[in-house]
C-alpha cells in the first residue's frame, strides 16, 4: 500500500461538474476507527446538499465558507485494511458497510470508526450493500416513527409519497414485510415498479391531487418527495395516526426549517406529524443486510458508474428524478 490515494473532491461549494480526481495523502486509522478500501460508495439527495451547501443554514456545521468534507460519498462497502487502536468488533481482511461522517466514500479508502460498521454477508454484492446504511436506515426510522407493523393491529394501510427513490423504494418493501397495504404516490412510469416492490395501489400525486381521497383513510403517510401541504397530509389519515417527513423543501436559506415548525404547530390541534432525522443505526443496518441476503427486499439500483465516472454519477443524481439508488464502484 501506497501513502497516497485518488479521491474525487470539490474544495469549493458548487455542482458537481466542478469535481476533480486529485492525488491525496492516505488516511491513517485513529482510535476507534478502521481504514476501508472502498469497493463502492452509494450516492443520496444529501450528498447533492452537502456539495451545494445548500440550505445556508448547514454551512455552519459543514463548513463555512467552503466544505469541511471535499469528497463526498456517505454510505459505503469495503474491506478492513487497517484498524486503528482501541477497535472492537472489526478486524482486516473483514468485508464490512456502514454510513461515513460527512462524506469521503469516493476516494480509493476512508477511515471510518468501527462502531459505525457492520459485517456483509457473503452473499450480498457490495454495490447492494452500499445502498443500504442510509436510504434503507431512513426507511426502516420512517417507518417505526409512523408505528407501520408496531401497533399490533392489522391490515394497516399506508401512504407513500415519493415512492421510487432511494428510501421510496425501500420504504415500500418494508412496509408490505410488516404487513402494511402500500399506497404508493410516484410517477405514472415508475409505477410497476412499485407494485412489483409491494405496493397494492399506486398513484400520481401530480395528476390525482392527494386531496380527492377520502379523508381519513390511512394509518399513516410517509411523505419522503416533500412539498405537500400539511393540513393535506393530515386529512389523509386515521384519528390516532401520524405523519412522517422524511424530507422538507424550503428556501435557500432555512432549508426544511419552517415546515418543522409549522408541524410542530399542527401537531397541537391534529394529528401527529413528526419530521424524521435519521440516525446511524448499525443494528438496523445488520437486519437490513439480512434482509437481503435472504432475498426478501433487494435495492434498485438505477445505474452503476465506475470510479473514473463519479463525477457524473453526482451529475445524475443533482439532476434529480433518480430511481432508487445510483452507486458508484470502487477502483
Amino acid at each position: 500500500m501506497t501513502d497516497r490515494m485518488s479521491a474525487w473532491r470539490r474544495e469549493t461549494y458548487g455542482p458537481a461538474a466542478g469535481t476533480r480526481r486529485e492525488q491525496v495523502a492516505l488516511p491513517h486509522p485513529e482510535r476507534g476507527e478502521v481504514l476501508l478500501r472502498v469497493h463502492a460508495t452509494s450516492l443520496n439527495a444529501g450528498d447533492v446538499r452537502l456539495l451545494l451547501g445548500d440550505p445556508l443554514l448547514v454551512r455552519p456545521v459543514f463548513g463555512l465558507t467552503r466544505p469541511k468534507h471535499p469528497v463526498r460519498g456517505m454510505e459505503v462497502t469495503g474491506t478492513v485494511v487497517a484498524v486503528g487502536s482501541a477497535v472492537v468488533g472489526a478486524e482486516v481482511g473483514e468485508r464490512v458497510a456502514g454510513e461515513l461522517v460527512g462524506g469521503g466514500g469516493l476516494a480509493e479508502y476512508v477511515r471510518v470508526p468501527s462502531s459505525r460498521l457492520v459485517p456483509v454477508p457473503p452473499g450480498v454484492a457490495d454495490t447492494a450493500a452500499a445502498t443500504l446504511p442510509i436510504a434503507g436506515g431512513t426507511a426502516w426510522q420512517a417507518l417505526d416513527a409512523a408505528k407501520v407493523g408496531l401497533r399490533g393491529r392489522r391490515p394497516e394501510r399506508v401512504l407513500i409519497i415519493g415512492a421510487s427513490g432511494g428510501v421510496g423504494t425501500f420504504a415500500v418493501q418494508l412496509a408490505a414485510l410488516r404487513g402494511a397495504e402500500v399506497w404508493a404516490a410516484c410517477g405514472a412510469r415508475n409505477a410497476p415498479l412499485a407494485r412489483h416492490l409491494g405496493a397494492a395501489h399506486t398513484l400520481d400525486h401530480r395528476e390525482e391531487p392527494l386531496d380527492a381521497l377520502a379523508a381519513r383513510t390511512f394509518d399513516a403517510v410517509i411523505d419522503i418527495a416533500g412539498g405537500m401541504p400539511l393540513t393535506t397530509l393530515q386529512r389523509l389519515v386515521t384519528s390516532g395516526g401520524s405523519v412522517v417527513l422524511v424530507t422538507g423543501n424550503g428556501g435557500h436559506v432555512l432549508g426544511p426549517v419552517p415546515r418543522m415548525i409549522a408541524a410542530a404547530f399542527r401537531s397541537i390541534t391534529g394529528p401527529r406529524v413528526r419530521p424524521l432525522a435519521a440516525t446511524p443505526r448499525p443494528e438496523v443496518l445488520a437486519k437490513l443486510l439480512e434482509l437481503v441476503d435472504e432475498g426478501r427486499i433487494a435495492p434498485v439500483i438505477e445505474k452503476e458508474y465506475p470510479f473514473a465516472e463519479a463525477p457524473s454519477a453526482l451529475a445524475h443524481v443533482e439532476a434529480g428524478h433518480t430511481v432508487g439508488k445510483v452507486v458508484v464502484r470502487g477502483t
